[in-house]
């Protein structure tokens, strides 16, 4: 059984909404995340190579578990198109044990997948 423990929740940003929906479905597909959310446009207003910068971007909400976060990034990292891809790995407080459940049982990984 999966507890709060187990699971993980990273973030990242990304420009293109094209790119953005082609890395969360590859993540699912890949059972490296059991969900991820795609955020509306925001405003990212960031410092990057000595210079203020400012760029629409779309932030991603990805759930996984703990012994997952290491695939997730590696393949974050190959499928991203930035330099240096947003990759931040939040501990859960809480969260419903079927929801916590159905996470793990998401992102194992098949003989099959």
């Amino acid at each position: 059984m999966t507890s709060t423990a187990d699971v993980r929740i990273a973030l990242t940003t990304i420009g293109s909404e094209t790119d953005a929906l082609t890395i969360a479905r590859t993540l699912v597909d890949e059972h490296l995340a059991a969900c991820v959310n795609v955020l509306p446009a925001m405003i990212s207003i960031y410092r990057w190579k000595g210079s203020v910068e400012q760029d629409k971007e779309h932030q991603i909400v990805i759930k996984t578990t703990a012994d997952r976060v290491p695939a997730l990034e590696a393949r974050l990292r190959q499928l991203h198109p930035y330099e240096l891809p947003e990759f931040l790995v939040l501990d859960l407080a809480g969260g419903g044990a079927a929801y916590l459940a159905w996470v793990g049982e998401s992102v194992r990984e098949t003989k099959n997948a």
